[in-house]
């Protein structure tokens, strides 16, 4: 698993583009609350990188504040720079579109028990190693919560081949309270869980954005993970 995390921040200078069947007053003051302009970047200048230890016992951060190493790696790699504008500005032409499952695909799935509540996690992976779909199995619930927690996976499936990303997500959900909570019983990494939703979302941040932040247990076989960390990378 990895070690550390490397955060870099960068300016753009970019302009969105609206398209627009009448112009007035009323219309140009609505463009900033509007949603469906396409942008495009036109420059990016690296600003600055933090680097994060995700052992839980090293909480040491290391900054590279802005200096004339900025400029120069602006200058020596300009490729670089072209590679980051067409990357953001593909990213811009997905918006809108959804990129569906292979047919036939990978993932796994993890049993686990949170109180006296199983719950069955599966995962379904573009054939890149990334996370495109996931269901959620209960038991000892009623028709209800199963129908809502189904419904929310299918929500969370389609967010994702929208290219919603995954961070997201844990952000919003790692942290959740309410019954079932508790104990987990069937993962290693995972010890107790104030929610399934909690539960759910550390799983995935450990699996698929290797936060170890989130875990509870140190990685066992760190090379055999490593190894299947970069093939999903």
């Amino acid at each position: 698993m990895a070690k550390y995390l490397v955060e870099t921040y960068y300016t753009c200078t970019f302009k969105v583009n609206h398209y627009l069947d009448d112009i007035n007053e009323t219309e140009l003051k609505n463009l900033e609350k509007r949603d469906d302009g396409k942008f495009e970047v036109l420059d990016v200048k690296l600003d600055n990188r933090k680097t994060k230890s995700l052992d839980p016992n090293n909480n040491k951060v290391i900054e590279n504040k802005k200096v004339d190493l900025v400029s120069e790696t602006n200058q020596t790699t300009p490729q670089n720079k072209e590679n980051i504008i067409a990357s953001l500005n593909k990213s811009s032409e997905r918006g809108g579109r959804r990129f569906g499952m292979p047919d036939r695909r990978k993932g796994y799935i993890q049993k686990a028990t949170i109180g006296d509540h199983k719950v069955y996690l599966h995962t379904g992976e573009y054939e890149d190693g990334k996370i495109g779909e996931i269901f959620i199995d209960t038991s000892k619930e009623g028709e209800l919560v199963k129908a809502l927690m189904n419904n929310f996976a299918i929500a969370v499936s389609l967010g994702l081949q929208y290219g919603v990303p995954l961070d997201e997500y844990i952000s919003a959900f790692v942290g959740t309270k309410f019954e079932p909570s508790g104990k987990v019983h069937g993962n290693d990494r995972i010890l107790s869980a104030s929610s399934i939703l909690d539960y759910i979302f550390r799983e995935l941040a450990i699996s698929y954005q290797n936060r170890e932040d989130l875990a509870h247990t140190p990685s066992i076989g760190g090379n055999d993970a490593n190894s299947v960390d970069e093939q999903r990378i």
